[in-house]
Order: C-alpha cells, then structure tokens, then sequence
C-alpha cells in the first residue's frame, strides 16, 4: 500500500474510535459480552483509544494495555496512568519479525489475552495468532472480536484498512491451527447489520457517520434484547474464544 494509504486508514480509524468512544452504552455492552471469558492478567491488543480499556480498569481488573502506534500508547499513558490496576503500556505488533526479542519478557505471562477489531487489519493473520498463543500461559484464554460475514465487505472496511471478514467457523480454524480449544463462538450485534450494510454498501460512505452512531447507542437496550432473541446466530461482529492447550 502507498503512503498516503496509510495514513487515509489512521486518519479514519483515529476519527471512527473518537465517535465510538461516545458510544457509552454500546462499549458497555460489548465489555459486558466479553468480559465473563476474561480472567486473571489480562492483555488487551490494539488497545486504541482505550474505548473498553476503561471499563476494566474501572473494574480494578489486572490489565496490560498495548497498541501498535506510539501516538496510542501515549494516549492511554496520559489517560489511564494514575490506575492502580494498569499493569502497563506496551507498543506491540502481532507480526513484528522481532516479536521474539523484543516480548519475551512478557512470553507465558497472561491468563486471557484479547483483541476487539485488530485482527482483520492483519494481513498475515494466522502468524499474529501464533503469537498470541505465546504470550499466554497454559489454560490461558484467548478472545478475539472481529467484524462478520465476508459479504458485507464495503467501503467502510476499505476505508479502515480491512483485509477482511469472517464467520465464526473461518476465525475458530484459524485459531485451533495454532493449539488453542474452542471454548465460545458467537456473532454479536445483529441490528448494527443493516446500519453497516446501508451506509457502507449503498450510501458508499467510507466513515461510520457520528449521527448514526449516536442513533445506535442510544437503542443499545432495544439491540440487546434483539441479540438475545436471535440467539447470536448472525451478528455484525464475530467472537472466538479459544482456550491455550
């Protein structure tokens, strides 16, 4: 990809977590779904702006914050330093070819390593799984959230920088390729189809508009109800748990 490519995505990506981060009741309720898999030290990958971040160490959970940008890290450092709880800030990418050297320090430390819309901006994905796998210790969870359906590939995921989609069967065989059980698999947020598939695929927008986001939020308590009655069977995210063997 070009330069200025890169810097398209950030410029996006930067602007779609300040909108989401208004989301209140949405990051609530996505903290919510993940948390009951979360346990012991915890490692968040892509920690971004801290949109979920802040619910764990509200929660006073043992949580290491990371992100692949410095500009991240210092934000995170900035807002979340003074947490009793913060294990620490650290600039990690999945796929480093020093990950080695550079993290083993940190190798079979954590209970549950999770990743919440990191993953598909991965091109070698299966390779940042492995390395997840390493940075847990025996039993130790891994969670990874990341948007669904292949199908539903629009200007949105060009715009973010997405090399793609998934179900639950591709995100949980890439993962049990690399030595983990599947414990939990599940789509999350079935509503948040048809805003993505309108203004992505049909309007052509290339950023998650701040209106409908507000929309969004403020009708989480209806969309919640809506996941329960569908039983998670299709949803605009997918969730894969898989357990360290």
């Amino acid at each position: 990809m070009r330069k200025f490519e890169f810097q398209e995505f950030d410029a996006i990506g930067e602007e779609t977590l300040e909108a989401i981060g208004q989301a209140n009741r949405f990051n609530r309720w996505m903290y919510q779904t993940i948390k009951p898999w979360c346990k012991g030290h915890i490692l968040e990958i892509g920690s971004g702006a801290g949109n979920i971040s802040r619910y764990f160490l509200e929660d006073e959970s043992k949580i290491m914050l990371s992100d692949i940008r410095d500009n991240y890290c210092q934000r995170l450092k900035n807002k979340f330093d003074d947490k009793k709880s913060l294990l620490g800030i650290a600039k990690i990418n999945l796929t480093d070819p020093d990950f080695d050297s550079k993290h083993k320090d940190i190798f079979n430390t954590f209970d549950t390593v999770f990743a919440l819309n990191v993953v598909e901006h991965i091109e070698d994905d299966f390779h940042a799984i492995k390395n997840c796998y390493k940075l847990l210790k025996k039993d130790g969870h891994l969670l990874i959230l990341v948007p669904s359906c292949q199908h539903l590939y629009n200007q949105f995921d060009v715009g973010l920088g997405h090399y793609r989609r998934y179900t639950k069967s591709s995100l949980a065989r890439i993962i049990m390729m690399n030595n983990f059980t599947i414990i939990k698999k599940q789509y999350f947020n079935f509503v948040g189809l048809f805003g993505w598939f309108f203004s992505g695929s049909i309007l052509k927008k290339r950023q998650v508009p701040v209106g409908q986001v507000k929309i969004f939020n403020n009708l989480v308590p209806l969309f919640k109800v809506i996941d329960l009655a569908t039983f998670h069977r299709i949803g605009l995210s997918t969730i894969v748990v898989g357990k360290k063997i």
